[in-house]
């Protein structure tokens, strides 16, 4: 059995693409989790140590456009600074707009250790959602380009 909004992360199908799903009992921890899961697109985040912390911020117009401008400077910083992340402490602000603060712990790439299997272009709109769930837990969601 499955407590309401229970941290996890998954992938779903998508065409030539692949989804992110993260859930969580808050939308920052629904947040945290899609990123998690951004990272299993790449490799197994188990393999990443979450030594070196990278800040990132960003806003959007609401929670949805919130999660892509989230993962896509996710995309940005693992490109121009070549590091994995396997742990993220994301706090969301409700605004008007809404605004995240985060910081993402990881390390540089090590191809021999990570062994990457993918690189990720980034986040899409495709099957963007944001939401409270049933349970009362949260759900966040897209289709990154692969």
């Amino acid at each position: 059995m499955t407590t309401a909004g229970a941290p996890r992360w998954e992938h779903f199908e998508h065409g030539a693409d692949i989804g992110v799903r993260g859930v969580g009992a808050t939308a920052a921890q629904a947040f945290e989790q899609a990123a998690l899961a951004l990272t299993a697109v790449i490799t197994d985040p188990a393999r990443v140590a979450s030594r070196d912390a990278v800040d990132v911020a960003c806003e959007a117009a609401d929670l949805e456009l919130l999660l892509a401008q989230w993962l896509n400077a996710l995309v940005y910083e693992m490109a121009v600074r070549r590091m994995l992340f396997a742990r993220f402490d994301v706090v969301i602000d409700d605004g008007p707009p809404p605004r995240l603060r985060a910081r993402a712990f990881g390390e540089p790439v090590d191809v021999a250790r990570h062994r990457p299997v993918v690189e990720v272009k980034g986040a899409t709109y495709t099957a963007l959602r944001v939401a409270r769930m049933a349970d009362g837990g949260w759900l966040a969601q897209t289709v990154v380009d692969v």
